[in-house]
C-alpha cells in the first residue's frame, strides 16, 4: 500500500485533469537525467547515427533547439524512469495498475522560437479520441518531468486549461483559451495529466530562459495506440527485466508471451 495519490490529489486530479508534484525527483536524479538526454541529443545529431526502426514520429533536431523521441534504449536513466516505483503509485492509483508504454520523449529547448511542438490540443489518435466524448474517457496518462528551472513563466512551460478535459465544446482556434494556466516549477516537478485536458508549450520570450522536459506516457494494456512499442530492436527487447517487460504487449517479444496486460 502507498500514501499516494492521497484522496485530495485524486479529487484534483479529476477536478482539474492535471496534478502538479513540486521536487518530486531528486536533485541526482535530474542531473543524472539532464546529462542523458544532452547526449542523446548530441549523438543523434552525429553524421553516422542510425537505427534499426525509425521512431513513429520523427526527432527534431535542426537547430539549437531539439525534440528526441523512443528514449529507453539511449541510456540506463531513461529506462530506469519507466517504472519509477513513487511515480508508479500514482498511474496505478490514477491510471491503471498494468499499465503499457505509449511514448517516451525529450524537449530541449534554450532559445525563444518556434517549439518544436503542437499548438493548443489533446491527446491520442483518431483526432484525440474525439468519437468516444461525450466526455473523452481517460486513455492515456502523460507523465512530464521538468528537468530545467521553470520556477519562472514564459520559458515555453507546459500550459494547460483546468477542467477541459470535461469540456463539451472546444476553444476558440486563436490565441489561449480562457483560463490557461502555465505551470511553473523547479527542476524535478512532475506534471501528470489526462489525454483530453486542452494543453500547449507556453510563450518563451524570457530571456535566459530553459525548457527541458522528459515526457512517459502510459495507456491501457488492452490498447495499441502508438508504434514506439515494436520500434525498438530485438536485442534492447529480450534484455529487458520481468517488471520492464510488463509495459509491453507479448508479440514484440522473441518467443511471443502470450499475454495482455
Amino acid at each position: 500500500m502507498t500514501d499516494h495519490p492521497t484522496q485530495a490529489e485524486r479529487f484534483s486530479f479529476d477536478v482539474n485533469g492535471y496534478l502538479v508534484l513540486e521536487e518530486f525527483l531528486a536533485p541526482g536524479r535530474v542531473e543524472a537525467l539532464f546529462a542523458a538526454l544532452e547526449r542523446t541529443i548530441e549523438r543523434r545529431r552525429s553524421p553516422g547515427f542510425r537505427r534499426e526502426h525509425d521512431p513513429a514520429f520523427a526527432d527534431r533536431l535542426d537547430g539549437p533547439n531539439a525534440r528526441v523521441m523512443h528514449l529507453l534504449d539511449e541510456d540506463p536513466q531513461f529506462l530506469e524512469m519507466l517504472d519509477h516505483g513513487p511515480m508508479m503509485s500514482y498511474v496505478h492509483g490514477l491510471f491503471n495498475e498494468r499499465p503499457h508504454l505509449h511514448s517516451t520523449d525529450a524537449f530541449c529547448e534554450v532559445e525563444p522560437g518556434e517549439h518544436h511542438g503542437r499548438g493548443w490540443h489533446i491527446d491520442g489518435i483518431q483526432d484525440g479520441f474525439r468519437n468516444l466524448k461525450p466526455p473523452i474517457p481517460l486513455l492515456q496518462f502523460k507523465v512530464g518531468y521538468y528537468l530545467s528551472d521553470m520556477s519562472a513563466p514564459d520559458q515555453g512551460n507546459l500550459t494547460v486549461v483546468p477542467g477541459s478535459h470535461k469540456a463539451m465544446l472546444e476553444p476558440e482556434a486563436e490565441g489561449a483559451p480562457p483560463g490557461a494556466v502555465q505551470v511553473c516549477g523547479g527542476p524535478g516537478t512532475a506534471v501528470l495529466f489526462h489525454n483530453a485536458l486542452w494543453h500547449s508549450a507556453g510563450p518563451f520570450t524570457r530571456p535566459g530562459g530553459r525548457r527541458v522536459m522528459l515526457y512517459y506516457g502510459y495507456e491501457h494494456p488492452w490498447m495499441l495506440a502508438c508504434a514506439e512499442q515494436w520500434r525498438y530492436d530485438r536485442e534492447f527487447l529480450q534484455g529487458l527485466s520481468p517488471a520492464q517487460r510488463r509495459f509491453f504487449h507479448g508479440f514484440v517479444f522473441d518467443p511471443p508471451e502470450y499475454r495482455w496486460g
